[in-house]
This record gives C-alpha cells, structure tokens and sequence, in this order.
C-alpha cells in the first residue's frame, strides 16, 4: 500500500458547508490503495501497518488535493489577439460580437480546424494545466454549433480522455450563441438543439451537464428554460453563464433550474444570491475574464456571506479568458474578488468538484476519495496566494500514480 510522507502541511478541505475551513494538518502522511485513500492524518498517528507500505516522499512540500477547473471551453480553433487590442481601444464586447466577432469568430476557425489540430491543441493546453496541479477539467462544447459540429466538439474530449492522465467532464453548450445561419430563425435552432442535438449528445453519452449563456447577444430565460428542461429530460444536469454583462436575473433562473452551477455572477443582486443559496447552487467565480473584459468583479465576499459554496474556474478560451492558469485565477480571486487564500483553495479544489458533480470522488483529502494530490514549494496557502510566481507545483499525483 503505497504512502506519501514527509509533507509539511497538508489541506484536507472537506466539504462541510463552510469556504473557508481547509483543515490543515502538519508533519501529515496519506495512504491509499488501487487509487483510493485508505488513511489520512498526522504521520505519529499512522498505523504501523502502513510503515511497510511504498513510501513515496513530499519533500517537505504542502500537499493539497489535485486543482480541478471546473469550467473551460478546451476546445476551439484559433485565437482572438486582435480583440484584446481592440478592447484596450475601447470597444465593448457586444461591439465586437455584433461586428461578427467574439463567439461567432471562434466557431468559424473551429469548424475550419481539423480533429487533428484540435487534439493537438487540447493536448497542448492540458499537458499545461496539469503542470500546473491540475487533475480535473470541465470542458464545453459551443463554438460548433452546428449538429455535427458539436458532437465533433464532444466526441474529441472523449479522444482526449483517452490520451492523457487528466480526467475530462463535458459539458453541452449548444446554447452558447444563435449561429448566423439561423439569425433569423431562432426558434429554429432552438429546435434543432432540443429535437436533434440534446438527444444526440445523450444517445452518445458525450456529455454530462447541458449549458446556457443567458446574455443580451445570446439567449434569453424563456430560451434558456426551454433547452435546460429538454437537457434534464435527456439526463443532462443545467448549468448557466449568467449575470456576465448586465442583471438578467440569471441567478434566480440556475435556482429554478436546480443547476449544478452558475457561473460569472458579476452583475446578481442579493436576491439572486439568496436564491441560489437556498437552491444549493455553485457560484463559479471567473476572474480572469473579469480581468480581460474590464469588466466589475463578482461579488464573492457576498455569495460567502450569502451562504453559496463559491468554486474559481479559468474560464479558459480564447477571446475573454485566453489562460488556463488556474492558480492565477486563484490569486485573482483573492485581489479581484476579496475571497481569503483558504477560500479560494476551496473553491478550487472541493467546491469545484461540487460544481461538477464530483464532490464524492474528488476535490479533498479524505478516506475514500480519489488520491489526486499536488504538491506546492510554498510555506502555507497564504504564501502561495501572496508570493505569486509562475508555478510553485512540484509534482501530482492522479488516483495514486505519480505524474512525474
């Protein structure tokens, strides 16, 4: 039975309905067996059994569970540098959408790129994260949004699971952006996600969770409604890109929808917040598209007061959040959105995995969860949150096996 001691520190952050409670424990061994964590707790205190087991060292490294970023869009043709210029020059990113680009540009050079340049890139970008102390990654679909273009999307996440250690969680987003061949025919394509696509993706099991972006250029409630319910019909679980550019009452709506999460949340009112509260519904803290768009943060501080489990995600694409640096949407969770390092652990790691589904098997230390661990050169999570440098992981490990 394999062990891992010599760690400093060690975060256990369990799921106990508090953010801030990540549960230290010094001088700390774990244990675990097939992948799965089988003891856990100060190394005096491990049973002597477990002495004989295969010891693997932390190097007096604080241990932490694996990141897991719980909302990309990993797969997408093509870049959008000109945007940032021209954002910095001062067009909005309505402007620009209503212009033909943003979304609409991006599902162009997506359908344009092959399956092999798609693989080639997500290999890229995962083999980035996971260097970074990440072991799982939720990845949307939505810039095909045609019927074989999505299920392209889907069907290559499927790919990529099969090429690398990283786990991989789709998600549905057909419902990113009304494609310009159905400009004047929304409900036709509204009809062609829930007749077509939504039973497609479900026949296939390409997908977990079926998402919306609830905005001025793309969908609103009464569309959104529509396309969640048929995806809870079809097996799939809501969730929402709300609340973004303006109050659109989107938090109330991932409430009534029972979504697993709602993400962005800069513009919800506290009546949204306590709607979601009461629903157990995630708040998805982005800020590295706060960042990009110019955009006010998120209120985290008041979802935390507010009683809403808050996870931070990348948002990685590459028009409003081109980074899949999960601990620097971390670190600017902490500056941008006023949660504590302890906080933003927690929405990275536990509240994260409760995002998408996954708190039972993932997301803390604990008996009977994955052993998906990383390792940090810092002194505390205070440290890495303040002293930020470019990666302070040193090694991770995915269901018991050492990654380095």
């Amino acid at each position: 039975m394999p062990i891992l001691t010599d760690i400093s520190i060690l975060y256990t952050c369990p799921l106990d309905g508090t953010q801030d409670h990540v549960s230290p424990i010094e001088d700390a061994a774990i244990a675990w067996s097939d992948g799965i964590i089988t003891w856990v707790g100060p190394k005096e205190e491990m049973p002597a059994e477990l002495s004989e087991g295969l010891a693997h060292s932390a190097n007096g490294n604080v241990v932490i569970p694996g990141l897991i970023d719980c909302h990309t869009h990993l797969c997408f043709g093509g870049w959008r540098a000109d945007e940032f210029e021209m954002r910095i020059k001062g067009q909005s990113y309505l402007e620009i959408a209503r212009a033909g680009g943003g979304i609409r540009k991006t599902m162009r050079q997506t359908r344009e790129a092959t399956d092999e340049v798609l693989i080639e890139h997500g290999l890229g970008s995962l083999a980035g994260m996971a260097s970074l102390g990440v072991t799982t990654v939720e990845c949307k679909s939505g810039y095909g949004l045609s019927l074989e273009a999505e299920l392209r999307q889907l069907r290559i996440y499927k790919q990529l699971l099969s090429l690398q250690p990283l786990e991989l969680v789709s998600t549905f987003l057909g419902g990113h952006i009304v494609p310009p061949e159905y400009e004047n025919d929304r409900d036709g394509y509204i009809n062609l996600l829930c007749n077509e696509l939504i039973p497609a993706v479900a026949e296939e099991g390409l997908a977990e969770f079926c998402d919306v972006f609830v905005e001025e250029s793309a969908f609103v409630q009464v569309e959104a409604e529509r396309i969640l319910k048929t995806g809870q019909a079809f097996g799939l679980r809501s969730k929402l890109h709300v609340d973004q550019l303006s109050d659109g009452d989107g938090a109330a709506l991932a409430a009534r929808m029972d979504a697993m999460s709602a993400d962005h949340l800069e513009y919800t009112t506290s009546a949204g917040m306590e709607a979601m509260a009461q629903a157990e519904v995630v708040g998805v803290c982005l800020p590295l598209a706060t960042l990009y768009l110019g955009q006010q943060p998120m209120n985290a501080r008041a979802f935390v007061q507010s009683g809403v489990c808050v996870a931070v995600a990348t948002d990685f694409n590459p028009g409003s959040a081109p980074s899949y640096d999960l601990p620097l949407a971390m670190m600017l969770s902490c500056t941008l959105n006023q949660l504590t390092p302890a906080e933003a652990l927690k929405g990275a790691t536990i509240h994260a995995a409760k995002a998408i589904g996954r708190e039972h098997l993932i997301g803390s230390i604990e008996v009977g969860k994955q052993a998906d661990l990383a390792l940090l050169n810092v002194l505390d999570v205070n440290d890495w949150m303040y002293h930020f440098r470019p990666n302070a992981c040193t090694g991770t490990y995915i269901r018991g096996v050492s990654q380095n």
